[in-house]
């Protein structure tokens, strides 16, 4: 007689955690009666939950240590905000601090998440490129095991958070994509994608089609015990190599995509099997040069020629700019009104971008791995979004964007001081690949700057207000604005760098500008921290800015022993 299957997909967040451990080892840490809820919610109408929808776990598996932290679906649609994304982050810190002593805890993540949680915004992306990483140092040491089960599935940040991790499972009933079908529709039309299709939505993102393209690596059905299994034999797996430095492979994979005018997640399928059995020789890395038209001109190409002095700059693809001088390197995004892949043609970071992106930074780390003291990387940021679009989430954007942020944390770990400076607008998915991993974040003090998670029509239409609303919630919450003045009360900013032409910079304001970088280049080197936690002790984090962040990590290190 079979066994009788226990669904794990109906239980809420809590009950999921404390189902795949050893009967008795779980201690929950931060739980409800603790009270660490979102103070960001009430002003705005909105009823916080005590717990703020993520669970954190102590306990075992198979008599092993682990920390499980489970994300409450039913909550704000398992959106992570101020409170809730420095649980997860917190814990993470702590267990890699635990790995770096020799005391090994294995992370479980249970996604049920729709990514950065809108009603925090801001809040949302800073914590979710902190978890980011450190999940990115903990590949060093265990396994790093992440489980879609379903429901709401695995989208926006948080999907790339998951394509960092060394293990992925799911379900058939789950879903993992990086922009959820509404939104490609919202900001790209019906004709690029329908969302109310749902046969071809799963077709394309759901768990069977996920493990059959390798975005994921394990098919299980919604069963405790097979769920259980499944995380017991991952945990034994390391190290293994993370499918977002397979760079090589996915740049050759997305050419040959492209190529097609017609591309069913079937035709994917073919084609990604019809690669695997071959080996894919390295690509040649031919430099070409941007676009000069004028439509193509962007803040952030104008300020990497001013930075570098480089006339019509060349890159590894005509979007992506890099230059490597002496004492630093420099990468930009940046449009290109002709590029074949017509969803990224403005400066957005689409799928070849974050795979060149990935390639660049892998260069700067191999030319430096034998020296002492390794270059500065300096990433001028204006990127007004990820790219939305049909072929990007059944290719796996997610992972694209993924491969770039890994390669700029571990870059990071290794001791290149990373300095972020926007020059133009730093948005959603696109801020989190290319300029979240900085040790050092600086920005122009300008009108024109919007840092944010999501457009206001789609953010509008998700959190089911107008944009009226969404600008009067703006005032409560500093996080949900998108001026540069409001971020950097929370904050992240170490510099507004004032009285600058961001449009046409004078000789006066490119020298202020590179004497700002060079501080904070020297900064880094002096302060010898190769972490994010600079963002929680500036004078503005400390003033309130991160004052949950910071309070949620001390409370979660008392109880964490």
């Amino acid at each position: 007689m079979s066994k009788f299957k226990e669904s794990f997909i109906e239980l809420n967040g809590r009950e999921r955690a404390k189902a795949i451990l050893d009967s008795g080892t779980g201690v929950e840490l931060l739980d409800p009666f603790e009270g660490m809820k979102s103070p960001h919610l009430e002003p705005q109408g909105i009823v916080p939950q005590n717990d703020d929808g993520v669970i954190v776990i102590k306990g075992e598996i198979d008599g092993k240590r682990v920390v499980v932290i489970s994300i409450e679906g039913a909550f704000q649609g398992g959106g992570i905000g101020e409170v809730s994304g420095a649980k997860i982050a917190g814990a993470l810190e702590l267990a890699l601090k635990d790995n770096r002593e020799g005391k090994k805890i294995v992370p479980v993540v249970v996604f049920d998440t729709g990514g950065v949680r809108l009603q925090e915004a801001n809040y949302g992306l800073l914590s979710i490129a902190e978890i980011q990483g450190a999940i990115v140092a903990l590949n060093e040491y265990v396994p790093t095991i992440g489980i879609i089960p379903g429901k709401v599935g695995g989208f926006g940040g948080m999907s790339i958070t998951a394509a960092l991790f060394s293990h992925v499972m799911m379900t058939p009933s789950g879903r993992y994509g990086l922009n959820g079908p509404e939104v490609i529709e919202q900001e790209a039309g019906v004709r690029e994608l329908d969302s109310s299709d749902k046969k071809m939505i799963w077709e394309m993102i759901g768990g069977t089609q996920r493990v059959k393209t390798g975005l994921v690596d394990t098919l299980v059905e919604d069963d405790i015990d097979e769920i259980l299994s499944s995380v017991k034999k991952a945990m034994k797996e390391h190290p293994v190599k993370n499918r977002t430095e397979e760079i090589n492979f996915y740049l050759t994979l997305i050419n040959k995509a492209f190529a097609q005018d017609t591309f069913t997640p079937k035709d994917y399928e073919k084609l990604y099997h019809h690669l695997k059995e071959q080996e894919v020789e390295e690509l040649p890395k031919e430099r070409v040069k941007g676009s000069n038209q004028k439509e193509d001109q962007s803040r952030g190409r104008k300020w990497f020629e001013a930075l570098t002095s480089v006339q019509s700059p060349s890159g590894w693809a005509s979007t992506v700019l890099s230059h490597s001088d002496e004492n630093e390197n420099y990468i930009a995004v940046v449009p290109d009104s002709c590029s074949r892949f017509k969803r990224a043609r403005h400066g957005e970071v689409g799928l070849y971008e974050g795979w060149k992106i990935a390639q660049t930074v892998q260069e700067f780390i191999k030319r430096d791995q034998n020296n002492e003291k390794k270059r500065a990387i300096i990433a001028v940021i204006d990127v007004p979004s990820q790219a939305y679009g049909y072929k990007e989430e059944v290719l796996g954007i997610n992972v694209a964007l993924a491969a770039s942020l890994n390669m700029l944390a571990k870059a990071r770990l290794y001791g290149h001081p990373v300095i972020g400076f926007i020059a133009g607008n730093a948005i959603s998915g696109a801020f989190l690949a290319l300029g979240l991993q900085a040790n050092v974040l600086l920005s122009l003090d300008d009108d024109k700057i919007n840092v944010q998670a999501m457009s206001k029509k789609s953010a509008a239409r998700i959190t089911k207000r107008t944009i009226k609303e969404l600008e009067e919630a703006t005032k409560k919450v500093p996080a949900m604005a998108y001026d540069i003045h409001s971020y950097k009360t929370l904050g992240a900013l170490s510099q507004l760098i004032t009285n600058i032409n961001g449009d046409h910079p004078s000789a006066e304001d490119i020298r202020i500008v590179k004497d700002a970088l060079m501080t904070s280049i020297q900064d880094v080197q002096n302060r010898n921290d190769r972490s994010l936690s600079i963002r929680l002790e500036t004078k503005e984090a400390l003033l309130g800015g991160r004052k949950a962040s910071i309070e949620v990590r001390e409370r979660m290190k008392k109880q964490w022993n």
